[in-house]
């Protein structure tokens, strides 16, 4: 008897072929057929109207310590996501020491966004080794979860106070061995950052970026040693710099193995996507492979923009009755929009401020004025002002100049579908407080595959699963096929997509989080096994943990050899 039998879905599978009407039958926790099935099932799922896929994989997430507390990293598999990859940009939380609990907990907390009585107040960081950080999480996840090794980190571990300066020959050796140890223990790769933006909890630049060119080799050079694993880096915040787009491809062939950078175009002054890509080419060129993350949304950010504004402090911080009676008085009413007035210049556009809690979450303050009829400044007013609510800012990343025109989403499009491109850059599990792109991939299905018409719908599933499966080479994960894993997601195209982030405080201490819940996803299966449904948690944890070499399969470069 099959575990599962899913019928009459238009089966999409991930690898960039057109659906077409199938039963897909599971048992021991993998796809046994795909086709017409007539054979006895503990469970089945009617998928009629339906389109089934292969579960999302989001390659770009810092749950490395929720899942102390939330071994189902959500709201990740509310957004059909089956796997994850944590331990980017360089900050692991393994291998670690009592001595070095402190700052690698302050150091996540600033570069992050994790609040620090969250990390402090959650479960004991008492493990050492790679190896004690994993068997602390094998059989406790909720979605397959693997973890990079990183470089801030590990530099913390080898050097201590000094990690802020230059390592000489014998720290690097050091350094190395300790990876070679966190990859051998199953880490799935080496990750590393110079982005500019990086600093530790007193303003210092982290780790990572002090080290040499020397440094970056030698650790890359001790994961082509180990089967299964990979490259992450962060090279720049903006235009990257020629000698890093050479570090980069000699990374990649020190490694043997392909690199993935983050995040292209994402908050950038000016148009610089394009410059960013030429290290994609200039790898290309040298035999090596490095491919550019991008977030395939806009970046969503939750911002103190308008307590900015003494006019609208003083309004927000008055009782909800004094509140109400503000914005019925004219003579402040009109400060009020004086005052809003005056965010044009730095918004560009109503179209970018929305707000971000209440009944009219997720709405923008041009499509809320135009509903009623009013301006702008007055929509602004009357949406915000008596419930106190906070706002999100949207950023156009790739065009900021052109804000969201339809000239702007056809570039993204062309850029989100390029080859030197893979689709991600959640950071979830990452400034919790301040954005939520968890939701990323029902964002594609829904606002940039059916209404925006941006991508097909089985190129945009490929682009989610099968691609990134195969740039990290997790085995038989990423397709629908005869003998793979069973991680799968059932969705209603129709109406598929993702509600607005709200706020809840349930981490430990009660600190903010934003958390997004999706629609139209009906069913998502992690190894055969329900994580979610009808926009619930199961409670379920069939998650594998994701270890190099056993896990995954070795992904080379043309030049690495």
């Amino acid at each position: 008897m099959l575990d599962l039998l899913i019928k009459g879905g238009n089966v999409i599978d991930g690898t960039g072929a057109p659906g077409r009407r199938a039963d897909v039958a599971v048992a021991g926790g993998r796809v046994v057929h795909v086709g017409a099935v007539d054979e006895p099932a503990a469970r089945t799922i009617d998928a009629g109207g339906r389109v089934v896929c292969p579960g999302f994989i989001d390659i770009h997430t810092h749950y490395d310590a929720q899942v102390l507390w939330d071994p189902a990293m959500s709201p990740s598999p509310l957004h059909g996501v089956t796997s994850v990859i944590g331990g980017n940009c360089g900050f692991s939380i393994a291998p670690l020491g009592a001595r070095h609990v402190d700052y690698v907990m302050k150091m996540m907390a600033r570069v992050e966004g994790m609040p620090l009585e969250t990390l402090q107040h959650g479960p004991d960081w008492d493990w050492t080794s790679f190896a004690d950080w994993l068997d602390r999480l094998e059989g406790r996840v909720g979605v397959n979860a693997g973890f990079l090794a990183g470089h801030s980190t590990i530099r913390r571990v080898v050097m201590g106070d000094g990690a802020h300066d230059r390592a000489n020959s014998s720290q690097i050796e050091e350094m190395t061995r300790l990876l070679h140890a966190s990859l051998a223990a199953g880490a799935l790769g080496f990750s590393s950052s110079l982005g500019e933006a990086h600093t530790d909890y007193d303003d210092r630049p982290v780790p990572s970026r002090q080290a040499d060119p020397e440094e970056f080799l030698s650790l890359a050079a001790a994961v082509r040693d180990h089967e299964g694993t990979g490259l992450e880096f962060i090279a720049a915040m903006g235009e990257i710099p020629q000698e890093r787009i050479e570090l980069m491809t000699r990374m990649s062939l020190a490694a043997n193995r392909p690199l993935n950078w983050n995040l292209l175009g994402s908050l950038s002054p000016t148009e610089v996507y394009k410059q960013q890509l030429t290290a994609c080419d200039h790898a290309r060129r040298n035999g090596a492979i490095v491919v550019a993350l991008a977030l395939p949304d806009l970046l969503h950010m939750r911002a103190a923009l308008l307590t900015s504004l003494p006019e609208w402090s003083e309004v927000l911080g008055l009782p909800e009755a004094e509140r109400r009676r503000v914005v019925a008085e004219e003579s402040a009413r009109a400060r009020l929009q004086a005052a809003a007035s005056s965010l044009l210049a730095t918004l560009g556009s109503w179209d970018l401020l929305a707000v971000a809690e209440g009944p009219l979450a997720g709405r923008s303050i041009a499509s809320i004025a135009s509903e009623r009829g009013v301006g702008a400044e007055d929509a602004l007013i009357d949406s915000v002002i008596p419930d106190a609510l906070p706002v999100t800012v949207l950023f156009p990343s790739l065009t900021p100049s052109l804000g969201i025109s339809p000239e702007s989403w056809a570039i993204r499009s062309k850029v989100w579908r390029d080859e030197r491109v893979v689709l991600g850059g959640s950071d979830a599990g990452a400034h919790a407080d301040l954005m939520c792109h968890a939701n990323y991939t029902t964002v594609v299905l829904g606002e940039m595959t059916r209404d925006r018409g941006l991508f097909d719908l089985e190129d945009a599933i490929r682009r989610m699963t099968d691609v990134p499966a195969r740039l990290y080479g997790l085995r038989h994960r990423g397709r629908i096929a005869e003998g793979w894993f069973a991680d799968l997601v059932v969705f209603d195209p129709e109406t598929v997509g993702s509600e607005a982030p709200r706020a809840r405080h349930d981490q430990p201490a009660g600190s903010m989080r934003l958390y997004a819940q999706a629609t139209g996803v009906d069913h998502v299966i992690v190894n055969g096994r329900e994580v979610a449904g009808g926009g619930e948690l199961t409670g379920d944890l069939p998650g594998t943990l994701l270890r190099s070499g056993r896990d995954t399969d070795t992904v080379t470069v043309p030049g690495g050899a």
